[in-house]
């Protein structure tokens, strides 16, 4: 068997893979527009069901779709890390244990711990604090690109594990490598417009209040591109009493979760 051949035979098959499943997304888009005419009718309605929003920025806002490869690690990837015991279960997924622990504090700060992701974890300054599940002694994060969350993806997250004494003991991680952009920059929907769509779906109870802390621009995973490759669209998230919700910021479409999805989120 020429190797060689081969090589660029499959190269060229997730080329052309890639290339239409892009080509799907634009299609989709096209057919997904929101419906701008009803977004005064829309606004007006959510007045009179008290839901009140912030006063968002005006200036357009402009994005790209990304494309990221999972990372498959390697023991060299953590050779300068001295405090840790690795094993690598199946090349994208790190799993170490500590020699020496750290401790959190009880009221605790994501920036008490900045020092120790730069110092310990592979590209750690590239993760973003998502959560401290208290109850499993566990603080999440997931990796962004330019500031920006990737929304609930298994294939750029960092778990710290603690033990009962609020120790960090171990870790389990995943990563996005080659992250670049898909397309030119296009103007994304704005927040409010967003936030509209939420209205339109029946997800805005009334009396919701929504603050500016409540609305955050990030990457949702699209859609599998090949063995190892994934588009991530630009993605707002909406935070409605107490709970997250998702619309896509090119064509407004708001993600439905699975269950799978759900528990990763609990």
């Amino acid at each position: 068997m020429d190797w060689s051949k081969t090589k660029t035979i499959f190269i060229m098959v997730f080329l052309v893979l890639d290339i239409f499943l892009l080509y799907q997304f634009y299609e989709k888009k096209k057919t997904n527009q929101p419906d701008y005419l009803t977004e005064t009718t829309a606004e007006e309605q959510m007045k009179q069901e008290r839901i009140t929003l912030p006063e968002f920025q005006n200036e357009p806002v402009k994005e790209s779709i990304l494309m990221g490869n999972r990372k498959e690690f390697s023991k060299d990837d953590s050779k300068k890390f001295k405090n840790q015991e690795l094993s690598l279960d199946d090349k994208t997924r790190l799993v170490a244990n500590f020699k020496k622990t750290t401790t959190v504090s009880k009221d605790f700060d994501p920036n008490e711990l900045a020092g120790f992701l730069k110092e310990n974890i592979y590209e750690g300054q590239s993760y973003k604090f998502w959560e401290f599940d208290q109850p499993s002694n566990r603080i999440i994060y997931y990796q962004s690109y330019g500031n920006k969350t990737f929304y609930n993806n298994t294939n750029a997250k960092l778990t710290l594990r603690l033990n009962e004494k609020r120790e960090i003991v171990a870790y389990e991680q995943t990563y996005l490598e080659d992250i670049k952009p898909m397309n030119k920059k296009q103007e994304i929907l704005p927040a409010n417009k967003a936030i509209v769509q939420l209205y339109n779906k029946g997800s805005l109870p009334e009396s919701t209040k929504i603050t500016n802390e409540d609305v955050e621009l990030g990457y949702y995973s699209l859609l599998k591109s090949s063995s190892s490759s994934y588009l991530l669209t630009p993605t707002w998230r909406i935070k409605v009493n107490g709970k997250d919700m998702y619309v896509k910021a090119f064509d407004g479409e708001v993600i439905e979760l699975d269950t799978e999805e759900k528990i990763q989120l609990e």
